[in-house]
């Protein structure tokens, strides 16, 4: 017999995958139907959200949206679909969304709100996104100063003294550096400062303002409320707790045992107490610790309990991005002669921050929920207000409206803040 062989001299042309390997086919055997277990819980989960969206969707969208009061939205829905369950009455939300919005801010004052939250977009934005504009820095730097000036109303001289006691510290610190050294230079500076403002700029503001009475029309706290209260003390308290935090988890790894005590003793005090603790501290308690006829502003104070509040857990997130970094990097900075201050400034610092970037940012989000917290304290933040519409005779008895509504948006701020720490994790490349 002949033996014939072959040698192919020439590429089979490539073939399509199977149609069941690729596509959404593909990703769906892969993830949802990759075994019978699996399989199960695909169908379970599918009957789950059917169950739940067959109720949801109608309810959201077979409603009523033109009514003056709860019941003449039960009469609409009697009359359109023969029942009042299963439909929802929107017409609150229409005729009082601007209440939950600003509270009861003057309405002729609410391109004041607008107005700075705007400026805090573009604030914000040379910090969180580095194509910014580096003009933007500029509104950042004089944000802090406009931000309640434009809020509160008042003399323009107020935020401009406020400033310049910032100044004042920056120059003595320059001053006295080569004189005292770096710690007492610092120390001393911080004092100056804490002196202006707490014994100066009250009555050189007062003074000023008689010779030339430049500023807004004043509004009282009072009035402050809804959805606006919420992001004030929502943005002070996440600005001003990180760096707060980063200074309470050094000195808690201090070798100074003063120091260390100090910071130990209040970030332990502080995490141990709940926040609406704290709170009802700041609305009643506080008043009997101060001198007689002291009008310390109500927001202010909450304001100061709830940043004091987030940088005790921002200090712990910054503490765990500090012990996860190797001694290496210390020894390194150690190496290359920096001091204290400039191994953390260039070194340390930005890797435990980055490092620790989910767990500040779940700090952020828990700290802008907690805001809510403010209306037990008689303060009219969304779920403050909505109490209050619930007892007018109008719309007693309406719930889930509300609800929904504060829920979206209190949603659409903490899922925004979710996706950019996960834009920010990808950019610096922290998980791998």
């Amino acid at each position: 017999m002949s033996d014939t062989s072959f040698v192919r001299t020439e590429m089979l042309p490539q073939k399509a995958p199977p149609v069941t390997a690729v596509g959404a086919i593909g990703w769906a055997r892969a993830n949802l139907f990759s075994g019978w277990f699996n399989s199960v819980l695909t169908i379970l989960g599918l009957l789950a959200v059917y169950f739940v969206l067959s109720g949801v969707l109608p309810w959201m969208f077979l409603s009523v949206w033109h009514a003056s009061s709860l019941n003449e939205c039960r009469e609409i829905m009697e009359a359109t679909w023969g029942e009042t369950s299963g439909h929802a009455c929107w017409a609150v939300i229409k005729e009082r969304w601007v209440q939950l919005l600003f509270g009861f801010y003057p309405s002729e004052l609410y391109w004041r709100p607008v107005l700075a939250f705007v400026l805090l977009i573009v604030a914000v934005a040379p910090v969180l996104f580095p194509g910014a504009p580096r003009k933007f820095f500029y509104v950042t730097a004089v944000y802090p100063f406009v931000m309640p000036w434009l809020m509160w109303g008042g003399t323009i001289w107020g935020p401009l003294l406020v400033a310049a006691g910032l100044a004042i510290g920056f120059f003595a610190q320059r001053f006295l550096l080569p004189i005292v050294g770096s710690l007492a230079s610092l120390i001393i500076a911080v004092l100056a400062s804490v002196i202006w403002w707490l014994f100066l700029v009250g009555p050189l503001a007062g003074a000023l303002g008689s010779v030339l009475n430049i500023g807004l029309e004043p509004v009282i706290s009072r009035n402050f409320g809804g959805f606006m209260l919420s992001i004030l003390i929502g943005v002070v308290a996440i600005g001003c707790s990180l760096p707060i935090g980063i200074v309470l988890a050094l000195g808690r790894q201090s070798d100074l045992l003063i120091v260390k005590a100090i910071c130990v003793g209040f970030i332990e005090f502080i995490r141990g107490v709940p926040l609406i603790t704290l709170l009802f501290v700041a609305s009643t308690l506080l008043n009997i610790f101060l001198p007689p006829g002291t009008e310390f502003d109500i927001i202010l104070r909450v304001l100061i309990m709830v940043t004091l509040f987030a940088s005790a857990y921002m200090a712990e997130v910054v503490r765990g991005g500090l012990a996860a970094l190797p001694k290496g990097q210390y020894e390194g900075a150690d190496s290359l002669g920096l001091d204290y201050w400039q191994s953390q400034r260039l070194i340390i610092m930005p890797q435990a921050l980055k490092i620790s970037i989910p767990g500040i940012v779940s700090t952020f989000i828990g700290v802008f929920k907690d805001t809510t917290l403010v209306s037990i304290i008689g303060l009219l933040d969304p779920l403050g207000l909505a109490t209050a519409i619930r007892a007018d005779s109008d719309w007693n008895g309406i719930y889930w409206e509300l609800f929904a509504f504060i829920a979206f948006l209190f949603f659409i701020f903490c899922f925004s803040m979710s996706r950019y720490s996960m834009y920010l994790e990808r950019r610096l490349k922290t998980t791998h």
